[in-house]
């Protein structure tokens, strides 16, 4: 299993908890902590080279400026 995907299952666990978080603030929290571990997982495929650094389009010449 990659790293990513370790990653990805700790953001799911995450989502688990807010939908059963009891309050505003813990959905809150566990929500921002799966956004937090999916950032992290979209790094490190990044880092292992799966993905690009930047967007293709965005990297591209932008013409007639």
């Amino acid at each position: 299993m990659k790293q990513s995907d370790i990653l990805r299952d700790n953001a799911d666990n995450c989502l688990q908890l807010a939908e059963r978080a009891e309050g505003q603030p813990a959905h809150k929290r566990y929500s921002r902590m799966a956004e937090a571990w999916t950032a992290l997982a979209n790094e490190q495929d990044w880092l292992d080279g799966e993905i690009p650094p930047v967007p293709l389009h965005a990297a591209a010449p932008k013409r007639g400026v």
